[in-house]
């Protein structure tokens, strides 16, 4: 993502498909790892792309809210199936996060939540970066959140 050197920076924002596509893209382009921190997920286009990672050996771990992955339409049962890495913040508060570290240096961040209405109804935003101090502080933010939370419950 640097261009001679430089650090790169991108804005989308919906409705449209501007969020969905830089989602998407960044799932697609990670090599070796995805840290996931995403408040709820029920796109299944945007599901389909984290189950074609992990089945082309991308290191998947997902940090969702309880509350959220038991909602009619969550993907977190299907992704642990799939056998990728879940963990669920189960305090009586929201884990709201909206965050994804792609191979340790890119993140995408904004109020997008992983849901069709994000992209078709809601007014909604994502930056996506490689700035170093910025990934960094995500990746310590994931690190912690993975390291405080058991692993998710077996669902039906």
């Amino acid at each position: 993502m640097k261009k001679g050197g430089a650090t790169f920076a991108a804005a989308y924002f919906t409705p449209g498909e501007a969020c969905l596509g830089a989602v998407l893209e960044l799932l697609r382009d990670a090599n070796d790892s995805l840290d996931i921190c995403v408040f709820t997920i029920t796109d299944d286009r945007i599901s389909r792309e984290i189950e074609a990672a992990h089945r082309r050996g991308v290191r998947i771990r997902i940090v969702t809210d309880d509350d959220k992955a038991h909602d009619l339409g969550s993907d977190i049962a299907r992704f642990e199936r799939a056998g990728i890495a879940v963990r669920e913040d189960r305090s009586p508060h929201h884990m709201h996060h909206k965050f994804v570290v792609a191979d340790g240096r890119r993140l995408l961040n904004g109020s997008y939540n992983w849901t069709r209405s994000a992209a078709s109804q809601n007014q909604e935003n994502v930056v996506v970066t490689d700035e170093p101090r910025l990934v960094e502080a995500f990746q310590a933010e994931m690190e912690r959140l993975w390291q405080g939370l058991a692993p998710a419950g077996k669902r039906p």
